[in-house]
């Protein structure tokens, strides 16, 4: 049986490695925590476990957890990650549930001018607000951004800290790097040195939690009733694109996914689309 000591051990380990792998700091939480999870509940070393364990683990994760297909898939993946990382062989049936691919949220054009207008108080919170909508930046890799990854004169941004840990290039609109540009030189003014781009008001890095709550207040603040989150300024990015003629792969390229399946949630059609479509396609039965 596995002490707490030895589980906290494998956990530290597994911890360590990810990040000299330079995973993200959310993805070192969460594998950490579900490697631990899974360690309590076998009361084995990871060395010791097979593929009955496996078993009994996911049954564990439905039905006692209450876990969603989508906790379930992502805790399958750190006990994956964490086999591979101290060379073990994978059970054949340490294998995650298919996820229910849901049509993305995401916010109307009248909605997203009326966030940009509500975040044009505050000159960071329309830099963060137009920056999402322009680019499609994950929250983790707004908080990761730093001065040096925005190119002023081009319009590019390289983009460090997303799933998977890959770097990619994004790129924004003029009229967006000039509000980032002019927020980049208030923050100057302020003499607070930091090498990341936006910065708190104490002049440390942003945490996601935070970022999340400013959008979701800007939102309120909108009039806006549904949720909004990051990552439906991430969603709006990617269906306006694909609404103007954009190639899935281009979205792909945008978006940083590493499988195109991932990008094909975005090729669904709104209820809006579909009557502008159906009134220029639909059949017509005038008289002559």
């Amino acid at each position: 049986m596995a002490s707490d000591q030895a589980v906290q051990n494998t956990v530290d380990e597994i911890r360590n490695i990810m990040i000299s792998e330079r995973r993200s700091p959310r993805t070192v939480k969460q594998y950490s925590f579900l490697v631990g999870v899974f360690l309590k509940f076998t009361k084995k070393p990871l060395e010791q476990c097979n593929s009955s364990d496996i078993e009994k683990y996911k049954f564990y994760l439905a039905t006692e957890r209450n876990y969603s297909k989508n906790s379930q898939y992502l805790a399958v993946q750190a006990l994956k990650y964490a086999m591979k990382a101290k060379e073990l062989k994978i059970p054949k049936n340490l294998t995650p549930p298919k996820r229910s691919r849901k049509i993305p949220v995401y916010l109307s054009q009248r909605e997203s001018a009326k966030l940009l207008k509500e975040s044009e108080v505050n000159l960071r919170d329309y830099a963060m607000v137009s920056i999402f909508l322009n680019s499609g930046l994950r929250v983790s890799e707004l908080c990761n951004l730093k001065i040096e990854d925005i190119e002023f004169e081009s319009g590019k941004i390289t983009v460090h800290g997303g799933k998977g840990d890959k770097e990619r290039i994004t790129l924004v609109p003029d009229q967006t790097m000039g509000i980032l540009k002019s927020y980049f030189m208030s923050r100057l003014a302020k003499n607070k040195a930091s090498p990341f781009f936006f910065i708190s008001n104490k002049g440390g890095m942003f945490h996601p939690s935070t970022i999340e709550k400013i959008i979701r207040n800007l939102a309120i603040g909108a009039g806006i009733r549904r949720r909004v989150t990051p990552h439906t300024l991430r969603h709006t990015f990617a269906t306006n694109i694909l609404r103007n003629g954009g190639d899935i792969r281009f979205i792909q390229a945008l978006l940083g996914h590493s499988s195109i399946s991932t990008t094909e949630i975005y090729t669904h059609i709104d209820s809006e689309t579909m009557r502008e479509m159906y009134r220029k396609y639909g059949p017509k039965y005038d008289s002559e």
